[in-house]
């Protein structure tokens, strides 16, 4: 019998309790593969909760690859899920160490990553600016740490925990002006004796550039519609980091299962390096609650990258390093030669956005909003190419895939379609080994309404004939 032990008072959500014990037993063997879950009907009644309650917990073990489902049988915990070295989830302890727009020449764009600013909460920001400024002037205006304002990193520190099942300590949280400075930190650790950096094919150009620029070599590793392929590791020499974005893989949009996940700590081990997960567009999962992080499993091995930009806004220029021990002290001077501290108002203001909960209620209205888009661009799509198309990485994020039979996008065929009023992105552009995926895009729509959605994938279809 499946014993769990719920506690009604904690600020877990009871949806991650019910997950987080029964994927801690899988980790840990103590459910071993074969072994049959007990009905969603039968959980709740035994636990008391709804059934909606153990259906999200459960969907979202399948979604990880922890259980599979049998037709007519139930559902089972899967093969390849054991991993006892992974700890516990913990609470923060307290510290003791002190654009375009979307019509840009009247063209309909479908550039990935970009949030819709319309509906920033701008007057709540506000307040919360005004809050920050009655405080002491030598508290706002001085200089600060390099690491940032401590309100902040124990904000992020609560939030990362209790919603992404990070394992971390305050202290281990630097603030930074977004992703990109967070990987050119990292990258600036990591390769000085070991040039080499296992990277996803495809992946977003700005961090190829960013790597390069460090002096890194690039070893590109396949991914497919789960991820990156861990199979074809590199087994020569040993990399300095393997960068993933496990939570919504870019450009294609997979999310890394329960197994591969294991796979790649297990060569990080074996080869004495660390993971740098991008914990990419995780925030907005739209079938069932969002995975948790990679971190988890080892925050050891682990080097976890987080933004505020898709989640809030871009021009707050902030983002967060989650670090094993030995690299905070270095990452503190590589982020103090780099341009000493962020802002210390939009810190403190960003700390009391999160800590009153417009944080969390800002993402909750966005994924729906999100949500509705991302079913009208597949809608779209499905009306427009039929089997022609096939749509992949849907269920998370601002972006999706979309593969077309018998079509290469060349520079022509781009060309014509922007003249046409649409301007679409090629998977092809992040490519490190050239000649893959000519056929496929990457389409974003956070910040495109339904009905110029419509008529961007009518424009698009228009001019492929």
């Amino acid at each position: 019998m499946l014993w769990l032990t719920l506690d009604k008072c904690s600020r877990v959500p009871m949806i991650r309790q019910v997950y987080g014990q029964i994927r801690r037993r899988i980790l840990n063997g103590e459910l071993p593969a074969g072994t049959r879950l007990p009905s969603s009907r039968e959980l709740s009644e035994r636990l008391g909760v709804s059934r909606n309650v153990i259906l999200e917990a459960y969907d979202l073990l399948y979604a990880e690859g922890f259980t599979e489902s049998r037709t007519g049988s139930g559902t089972y915990i899967a093969p390849g899920s054991v991993y006892p070295e992974a700890p516990p989830p913990q609470a923060p302890e307290p510290s003791h160490i002190s654009t375009e727009t979307e019509h840009a020449a009247g063209v309909i764009d479908f550039k990935s990553g970009t949030p819709d600013l319309r509906l920033f909460p701008a007057r709540t920001w506000l307040s919360m600016l005004k809050r920050v400024y009655a405080r002491p002037s030598e508290e706002v205006l001085a200089y600060g740490q390099p690491e940032g304002r401590m309100e902040l990193r124990e904000a992020i520190c609560r939030h990362v925990v209790e919603r992404r099942g990070v394992c971390c300590h305050p202290d281990q949280v630097i603030i930074t002006s977004g992703t990109t400075q967070a990987i050119g930190i990292v990258c600036a650790l990591l390769l000085r004796k070991q040039r080499e950096a296992v990277l996803e094919d495809p992946i977003t150009l700005d961090i190829q550039h960013i790597v390069r620029g460090h002096g890194g070599v690039i070893l590109p590793v396949p991914v497919d519609g789960s991820g990156i392929i861990t199979e074809r590791l590199p087994q020569g020499p040993s990399p300095a980091f393997v960068f993933v974005t496990p939570s919504h893989q870019f450009p294609l949009g997979g999310t890394l299962p329960i197994q591969r996940r294991i796979d790649l700590l297990h060569y990080a081990d074996a080869k004495g390096a660390f993971i740098v997960e991008d914990d990419y567009d995780s925030e907005f999962r739209f079938d069932g609650p969002p995975i948790s992080s990679l971190h988890g499993l080892c925050p050891e091995r682990v080097i976890y990258i987080g933004t505020f930009s898709k989640t809030f806004c871009p021009s707050i220029r902030t983002g967060y390093l989650v670090l094993p021990k030995e690299l905070i002290a270095p990452a503190r001077t590589l982020k103090w030669q780099s341009d000493l501290h962020n802002d210390t108002a939009s810190q403190l203001a960003l700390a009391e956005f999160i800590t009153r909960g417009h944080y969390l209620r800002h993402i909750s209205k966005m994924k729906k909003l999100y949500r509705q888009r991302r079913l009208a661009t597949v809608n779209a799509l499905t009306d427009a190419f039929g089997e022609g198309v096939c749509i992949l990485g849907s269920e998370t994020g601002l972006h999706l895939s979309a593969r077309f039979q018998k079509i290469s996008f060349t520079k022509k065929r781009l060309a014509r379609i922007e003249s046409q009023g649409a301007r679409v992105y090629p998977v092809s552009h992040h490519n490190i080994v050239q000649g893959q995926h000519r056929d496929t895009l990457v389409m974003g729509y956070g910040n495109l309404d339904p009905d110029i959605i419509r008529q961007g994938i009518g424009l698009l279809k228009d001019a492929l004939g």
